[in-house]
């Protein structure tokens, strides 16, 4: 096959108007899971081994502390037991991911679900036991060569005691556990696999079928009845299921309050900001500082609806490009050399492994019907990373690319430094990694850019992720945070309290220039990080630490690229406040965040003067 062919074939994929099934998709864009499990008889075969590996657990109970040898011995049983179990969940998921309206992965998928549950009631005494040791005893333990591996995760649970529970209580914990998973699963069904979407007409006339991934993609669109038609297509099945989604959304609530509440926590927000010990500051001087300046925001509403050319400007012509799309019809092997080329000041170390990544299997690339929406990187300790798209030829996807390869990177460099115990990092330097590479990434495509059309597109990019990944999650985080506290308090969080709300917040966010449709107002009940309870603020925090990092790297070179990497090898093996003072930002001020809405601010300027 031609090389010109081959793009052909990548376009036809990312835009074809009936979306294939997955066996019709040529192997070459989809992940290689068979580096994992060659069959599901494997599968099963290990599944069963770990299920019966359990009770070598509860033969250590009451001898933890006994001394350092013996609690070595133990951990090292168990981080094989975890690590082989993480290994079948990452791997039954993916799989279900593949087609969720398939029902071969679902069972594996529900019972490596159960089998984790089990797991975690099995290894419920671990931590209360640990706990009511000497507290003398825990510190020398952490100081003990033996345990070097855990030192970090012993010192944590001097740290957190108030909030362990006693056995018997963390093993009911343990076993409400998968309870509390159902709310979330109930949603991915619902949204991803029964939920259907009205087709729309292009803008040439031919019926389009829809899916959450292409509605979203067609809001882009140049053609405002066509964005309008889109909008209406993906709103539709949300209103007309309200009444269920509100009853998932209060299932996740009420799950939160329940956790919080039985681990002496203040809020759910302080119960999991402490998992990472996140200053509750960090969160509020987020929203605080982005309240603070809407004003750009504002401005910016007002640039769009004059460039646009509308008397009214409405939610569906918020993602319209303000200027002609400069970057059109862009295959998936393009995408892949635009990132290796504006990656390229991370090193060649950091690009051949990126190359190596996706040429091995790493990434799985075009939709297919019942193919899961979105995109995320994932994989476990066993195995390599893995990346999960639904590609549709735009730049958009592209940097979608060049953020998920982020989180994989990032995991790639942890798993190959760090011991299991401190391999996993936590979701608020997760997104520093990802973000970092798209700051870079439009840098330097802003910077490699002459053409007036295209530098505006550019622009209008920039000002877009900012908008999206500070401006926008941070009015998620205002909302969780406002939601949360009303169901401690008995405040209203039936389907039209949430509505109104999200009315308020995008008001008080966009400002009076754009309007707010009825449609719009359902907008929360399609975000599926809600359902990881105050996930998303960290999408603004790790942007703003980002932004800082980038500017470092191209500013100074080597010295701060070498700073990055190393923060990169780190893992989980401190706090991650910590961790990003050493990589060189310091996130428990507001300064981070006032330096992007500064940048924004400048680009909004830059761009009214080329306009």
């Amino acid at each position: 096959m031609t090389d010109k062919t081959a793009l052909s074939r990548e376009l036809a994929l990312g835009r074809s108007a009936q979306l294939p099934l997955r066996n019709e998709l040529p192997d070459e864009y989809k992940w290689k899971l068979c580096d994992i499990y060659s069959s599901l008889a494997e599968w099963e075969k290990d599944f069963s081994e770990v299920k019966e590996s359990l009770s070598e657990i509860g033969k250590f109970r009451g001898t933890l502390g006994d001394g350092a040898e013996n609690l070595a011995y133990f951990f090292a049983l168990n981080d094989k037991i975890a690590i082989r179990l993480e290994k079948l969940f990452v791997f039954a998921n993916m799989k279900s991911h593949e087609d969720t309206a398939d029902s071969k992965w679902q069972g594996p998928s529900n019972r490596i679900a159960a089998l984790s549950v089990e797991y975690s009631a099995a290894a419920s005494f671990v931590t209360p036991e640990l706990t009511a040791l000497p507290e003398e005893r825990l510190r020398e333990y952490a100081k003990d060569s033996l345990l070097k591996d855990h030192a970090f995760g012993i010192r944590e649970l001097l740290r957190r005691k108030a909030h362990v529970l006693t056995e018997a209580e963390e093993m009911i914990m343990a076993r409400a556990g998968e309870m509390a998973g159902v709310a979330d699963n109930a949603f991915s069904m619902l949204t991803n696999a029964d939920m259907k979407f009205p087709s729309i007409k292009d803008k040439d006339g031919s019926e389009v079928e829809m899916s959450e991934e292409r509605a979203v993609t067609y809001l882009r669109s140049e053609d405002r009845d066509v964005r309008r038609a889109a909008f209406d297509s993906l709103y539709t099945p949300y209103n007309d299921m309200k009444n269920t989604l509100g009853a998932t959304f209060d299932g996740m609530l009420k799950s939160a309050k329940f956790n919080s509440s039985c681990r002496r926590y203040d809020s759910p927000l302080a119960a999991a900001l402490d998992a990472d010990n996140i200053p509750v500051s960090v969160y509020d001087n987020l929203v605080g500082t982005i309240e603070s300046n809407l004003e750009p925001m504002h401005r910016y509403m007002d640039m769009r609806k004059k460039v646009l050319g509308l008397s009214e400007l409405h939610y569906y012509d918020m993602y319209a490009p303000l200027v002609p799309e400069a970057f059109r019809d862009i295959p998936w092997s393009a995408a892949k050399e635009m990132m290796y080329r504006y990656l390229a000041p991370l090193g060649e170390e950091y690009i051949a492994q990126t190359k190596k990544g996706l040429e091995e299997g790493w990434a799985d690339v075009f939709p297919n019907k019942g193919k899961r929406s979105g995109a995320y990187s994932w994989g476990s300790y066993a195995t390599h990373p893995y990346i999960f798209m639904n590609y549709t030829n735009t730049i958009n996807d592209v940097m979608t690319l060049v953020h998920e390869m982020g989180h994989s990177m990032h995991s790639f460099c942890s798993r190959k430094n760090q011991p299991y115990p401190t391999a996993d990092y936590c979701i608020f330097t997760a997104e520093v990694a990802s973000t970092t590479n798209e700051v870079l990434f439009l840098s330097g495509l802003i910077s490699d850019t002459d053409d007036r059309a295209k530098l505006l597109s550019l622009l209008n990019g920039r000002l877009e992720n900012i908008r999206t990944t500070v401006y926008r999650q941070t009015m998620f985080a205002s909302f969780e945070r406002e939601v949360h506290k009303r169901a401690a308090d008995g405040g209203d969080t039936t389907p039209d309290g949430l509505k109104e709300l999200w009315y308020d917040l995008n008001r008080k966010y966009y400002g009076k220039t754009l309007v707010i449709d009825e449609a719009l107002k359902m907008e929360w009940a399609r975000i599926p990080h809600f359902y990881t309870p105050f996930y998303v603020y960290q999408y603004a925090t790790g942007f703003s630490a980002a932004t800082a990092l980038a500017g470092a790297i191209l500013e100074k070179g080597h010295p701060a690229v070498e700073k990055y990497l190393s923060f990169l090898t780190k893992g989980g093996s401190d706090y991650p406040i910590n961790l990003l003072r050493g990589a060189g930002v310091d996130m428990s001020t507001p300064e981070p965040v006032k330096a992007v809405v500064k940048q924004f601010t400048e680009t909004l300027d830059e761009m009214e003067k080329l306009l």
